[in-house]
């Protein structure tokens, strides 16, 4: 018998999968857990449909990401920070500070743990980092953290 399942099922499926199961196990188990349903025409064309428009808002933000990532390109963040003589920072950059001067500078609003700044930041000068904005969509940028003007 085939169903679609209505919840994710453990070493079966997931939501919104068409399945084939045994009689016995879709009436006893699936139905009375209401973690399926027939697999109607019907139901069928539902599923289709809202692949279709999940699929649709996925382009969607796939596209905005591309937008994104064409603004960002060979940017440069700026920060500046407090350090010593010899341009050694009094603690390190982190990623949310950078995350904040992206937006201020550049107007990108992206998480902290979307930003892969490598090791700990603890001097100043140009650094490649990397902002990555939606699956598969990443942008390289260029750090420059300098020394704060008295």
């Amino acid at each position: 018998m085939k169903v679609v399942l209505l919840q994710d099922v453990k070493n079966m499926g997931k939501r919104d999968d068409i399945i084939s199961v045994s009689d016995g196990y879709a009436r006893n188990f699936l139905f009375p857990q209401k973690l399926a349903a027939e697999a109607t025409p019907g139901a069928l064309k539902e599923i289709a449909r809202k692949r279709a428009a999940q699929d649709a808002r996925e382009a969607e933000r796939r596209a905005e990401a591309e937008a994104k990532a064409a603004l960002l390109k060979n940017k440069v963040i700026t920060l500046q920070v407090k350090c010593g003589e010899k341009g050694r920072l009094y603690g390190s950059v982190t990623a949310a500070e950078v995350a904040e001067a992206l937006e201020k500078q550049h107007g990108i609003q992206a998480d902290r743990r979307k930003l892969d700044i490598g090791d700990p930041i603890r001097e100043v000068g140009m650094r490649d980092i990397t902002v990555w904005l939606y699956q598969g969509v990443t942008v390289p940028m260029k750090l420059n953290v300098e020394p704060l003007k008295k």
